[in-house]
């Protein structure tokens, strides 16, 4: 078994590439579908935005670690928290001790951002 890509709602794809291309960093690659959406290579795995009428919020603790959310590997955590303060979009630091970080993209989609060694 393989790990192909993850598929992520959006409801406003321009914010959301603003976010995903602008804040984080990810370029969007080829897409071979018909209905709105944007996609990201990141090593063998994609993210796959798709444009959708409402997205339903999972967050359910306060501790945003605690709740559906995907995983990406930084190599520069400091300089992304900086980005981050600098767009003014909140973001937690993991409760674990770890060098990670959560963060939520524009429609509440958590992605725990944590330091490559």
């Amino acid at each position: 078994m393989v790990f192909l890509h993850v598929a992520i709602n959006v409801t406003n794809l321009e914010r959301a590439a603003a976010f995903y291309e602008g804040v984080l960093g990810l370029t969007a690659v080829d897409r071979p579908l018909k209905f709105p959406g944007r996609w990201y290579q990141i090593g063998a795995v994609e993210i796959h935005l798709i444009q959708a009428e409402k997205v339903v919020d999972t967050c359910q603790d306060q501790r945003w670690g605690r709740n559906p959310h995907f995983a990406l590997g930084v190599t520069d955590l400091a300089s992304l928290e900086q980005r981050l303060v600098a767009a003014q979009i909140p973001w937690q630091r993991s409760a674990s001790g770890r060098a990670a970080i959560f963060v939520a993209d524009p429609d509440g989609n958590l992605i725990e951002l944590s330091q490559l060694s």
